[in-house]
């Protein structure tokens, strides 16, 4: 049984149907790697599988239950942690009572327990010189590094990853892939969206492409990177 499943997903706004149809799976302790051009449909995708947006057709599986009427907050606790595109911590909070309060309230820990884990999230993510600085101070690799923290101090089963190397040098962005390895590693399963393809084809174990809210493709990395719909959408590449 898939750790998620969606179900011919679709959500539209108005006229514009943003996703149509998809269905996909995803095993525990897989990466799958979320590709497609500006306004495919990729972070309304990860909103329909963390809650920020409700499917207006479809189904939404978690660990074998229909999760799809569920609030964000509710998906959470249940183990989907995520990240956004944009990092989002209280910015007057220190980067130690921002993970306090994300293992508090995602993962429902008492003080005590939250305190052990901002501890060990810290350390994991190379954040532990960061503690008590002011999250909004931070540079913008500590930023990202701060928003996989968040979501890590969840407890999630589940990682969703939006962009999170984007804006970052290409040392940064390795230094993030090695940090997301050794995560991997542990066994998380991660769905990563990511516009750095090499940093991306470095760990992710199968990619789904998406174009105009559909699938365009799916497979091994090298073989969905060469497939010539995808050359041609994504990279703007003939055939």
């Amino acid at each position: 049984m898939p750790l998620l499943a969606l179900h011919e997903v679709s959500k539209s706004y108005g006229a514009l149907k943003v996703i149509d149809g998809i269905s996909l799976a995803v095993e525990k302790g897989e990466t799958l790697g979320i590709l497609g051009p500006n306004g495919a449909g990729k972070t309304t995708l990860f909103n329909l599988i963390s809650g920020d947006a409700r499917a207006d057709r479809g189904r939404v599986e978690y660990g074998g239950r229909d999760v799809t009427a569920l609030a964000p907050h509710q998906r959470c606790r249940a183990g989907i942690g995520r990240s956004y595109q944009v990092p989002q911590p209280f910015a007057h909070m220190t980067v130690f009572e921002n993970l306090v309060t994300a293992a508090c309230f995602g993962a429902r820990e008492s003080e005590r327990e939250a305190w052990a884990t901002a501890r060990e999230v810290l350390a994991q993510t190379g954040l532990l010189a960061q503690a008590n600085r002011a999250a909004g101070a931070l540079t913008l690799l500590d930023r990202k590094r701060l928003e996989l923290a968040r979501a890590l101090a969840t407890r999630p089963d589940l990682l969703l990853l939006d962009e999170i190397a984007g804006g970052l040098t290409e040392h940064e962005a390795h230094e993030l892939v090695d940090e997301l390895r050794r995560i991997k590693a542990q066994g998380m399963t991660m769905i990563w969206i990511e516009h750095v393809v090499h940093a991306l084809l470095s760990i992710a174990d199968r990619l789904f492409v998406i174009n105009f809210g559909q699938q365009l493709a799916e497979g091994e990395p090298q073989a969905v990177m060469s497939d010539p719909q995808v050359r041609r959408v994504y990279m703007g590449m003939e055939a």
